[in-house]
């Protein structure tokens, strides 16, 4: 249909929308009569009144105008409305004429509107900006919504995301602080049910981190849920300051301080029987502080080791390493790979009132009763290396270093488990074999190294399958290349996919698995050690005495239906 301009009201008897919808045959003059009377009647534009009648719907009507009048047309829920540009139309233009601006490039402007015989409203914009409009058709319906969304204050934004008073308290000595801030403003109000909401639902979701990131026009909350970031919600970047400002009086930070980077913590009591610990992380950014709330679960570390997705082989040659009376166990692996969490279950494991366990972290993440835990505190002094040393006078059996990050702590820490100490401890490296090249790199002695560590685990945390799960077709070629071998694709299985459902937010997934390379030191290793042999020697020695690579691990979690292909592909590498 060729494209029509439109015309004033004295080119026709019948101005605007009517007029065209008449001349194109989608309504009768006897239907544009009543309804224009009835607009007239009601006090109510003629596109409410056509609309309510049924004769025609929104996405047809936008259809209409968009091909009638050449203009492009969109889908309003693919736009943020924390995105668009901010009051670039009088508040009272945008309201009364039913537009919104989408974008300004240069002179041009592009604006929202459903009704593209409106040239008044186009014409006093054009005035307005001193820009070029170029109209963009879109729904009535959801141009009304994305109106009444700007319209409202941030004072109403606030209440609609917070609901109603959440049960959520925070422990006696931060609801202390609380009072002793200088909060006192009704406007607060509202901050703090948002912030309240905003944990509950984070501890709803299994989530580990909340991510508050200010930018140049919005404002977004992050949630971590099953490793992976998710967006939760755009507050108004109005209440970003107060946000940050509430979180600090919690955590005891200094609320006047947003030059330097904060660490603090506060506790929630979700339950009469649960508590959580969070770690605050304040950052200083272009648009304001991002703030980090890391959720800690005391009750991860008491799960038992049968929760955490061992092999029962792997989980015996664990158990019997830190068994020992003296020795070094090492847990590596990515940042958010599960390392603490297991190393705690140890620890969970070996804490009696006949053993003395000491701990020097940074920081001490889960509190565990019986175990006297250090936080080191580089500024004061309280290194590793020194935190290490005293503990050797201290009388301990066990000691765990929350990670080996230079020669001093390492040497330190070796020698502990030559005198009679079984020493546990972390390394950011791949995989097992890579540990032993690393810690020589470091400049520990070879022969410390096989006279010291007994076993080391890798690891790796894969998304589980919710139980919405689908068996699929996979080809053969594409399992073997995977790493299955060809023997084990002999459709006896299926490996499953994710599917989505409510439980799972749609996403397939929920919880996770743990993947692991349990690597004892046998003589071999002891001396290929000796011999400086490298990551692949090591490896290809581990492979021959029956320890599987992480891959390997993760293809028989797979097979076991407990993840998909894909998400173990995604997170081991060979």
């Amino acid at each position: 249909m060729a494209a029509v301009q439109p015309t004033t009201a004295s080119a026709a008897p019948m101005p605007g929308l009517a007029r065209v919808l008449v001349q194109a045959g989608r309504l009768t003059t006897a239907q544009a009569d009543a309804l224009q009377k009835r607009a007239g009647t009601d006090k109510q534009p003629f596109i409410d009144v056509l609309l309510g009648s049924g004769i025609i719907g929104a996405r047809d009507l936008a259809a209409f105008c968009s091909e009638t009048f050449a203009y492009p047309m969109l889908d309003l829920h693919a736009i943020s409305v924390a995105a668009l540009p901010h009051k670039i139309i009088d508040e009272k233009l945008m309201q009364s004429g039913r537009v919104v601006a989408l974008a300004k490039r240069g002179n041009k402007m592009s604006v929202a509107i459903s009704d593209p015989t409106n040239t008044q409203a186009l014409d006093q914009i054009k005035f307005q900006t001193e820009s070029a409009v170029e109209p963009v058709i879109v729904p009535h319906d959801a141009l009304l919504r994305l109106l009444h969304e700007l319209g409202k204050s941030s004072a109403q934004l606030m209440d609609e995301l917070a609901g109603a008073e959440s049960e959520i308290q925070f422990a006696e000595d931060q609801e202390a602080a609380a009072t002793e801030a200088p909060a006192t403003d009704i406007e607060d109000a509202p901050i703090v049910r948002f912030l309240n909401k905003m944990l509950m639902d984070a501890v709803n979701m299994g989530a580990s981190d909340l991510h508050f990131e200010p930018f140049e026009k919005f404002y977004r909350i992050r949630f971590r849920v099953d490793g992976v970031l998710v967006e939760h919600a755009q507050p108004p970047i109005a209440i970003k300051d107060k946000l940050v400002s509430r979180i600090k009086v919690l955590a005891r930070l200094d609320i006047s301080e947003k030059r330097v980077p904060q660490d603090g913590r506060m506790r929630l009591i979700v339950s009469p029987t649960k508590t959580l610990d969070l770690r605050i992380s304040t950052l200083p950014t272009l648009f304001g502080e991002k703030t980090v709330m890391r959720i800690l679960d005391a009750t991860q570390a008491q799960m038992g080791i049968d929760a955490l997705g061992y092999e029962p082989e792997q989980r015996a040659l664990l158990l019997d390493a830190i068994q020992r009376p003296y020795g070094m166990v090492l847990v590596t692996g990515p940042t958010g790979s599960g390392k603490t969490v297991s190393l705690y279950t140890c620890l969970n494991i070996l804490n009696k009132p006949g053993i003395n366990i000491s701990t020097a972290e940074d920081p001490a993440e889960i509190n565990l009763p019986g175990v006297n835990q250090v936080n080191v505190n580089d500024k004061a002094g309280l290194t590793f290396p020194v935190a290490l040393k005293s503990f050797l006078r201290q009388d301990p059996d066990i000691i765990m270093v929350g990670e080996i990050r230079d020669l001093e702590t390492a040497d330190i820490a070796i020698k502990a488990a030559q005198t009679g100490h079984m020493v546990f401890s972390t390394l950011h490296t791949n995989d097992a074999p890579s540990t032993l090249t690393r810690l020589m790199n470091m400049g520990v002695a070879p022969f410390n190294i096989a006279s010291s560590v007994i076993l080391i685990t890798a690891q790796r945390l894969a998304r589980r399958l919710c139980g919405c799960k689908q068996p699929l077709d996979i080809a053969e070629d594409k399992l073997i290349s995977a790493g299955f071998r060809a023997e084990e694709v002999d459709g006896s299985w299926k490996p499953y996919g994710p599917v989505g459902c409510e439980r799972c937010n749609g996403s397939g997934y929920k919880g996770r698995v743990g993947i692991y390379q349990i690597m004892p030191i046998s003589p071999a290793i002891e001396a290929l050690i000796l011999a400086h042999g490298n990551a692949m020697q090591i490896a290809a020695q581990a492979q021959a005495e029956g320890v599987k690579s992480l891959r390997q691990s993760g293809l028989v979690k797979v097979k076991a239906g407990l993840t998909s292909l894909e998400e173990v592909l995604g997170c081991t590498n060979e």
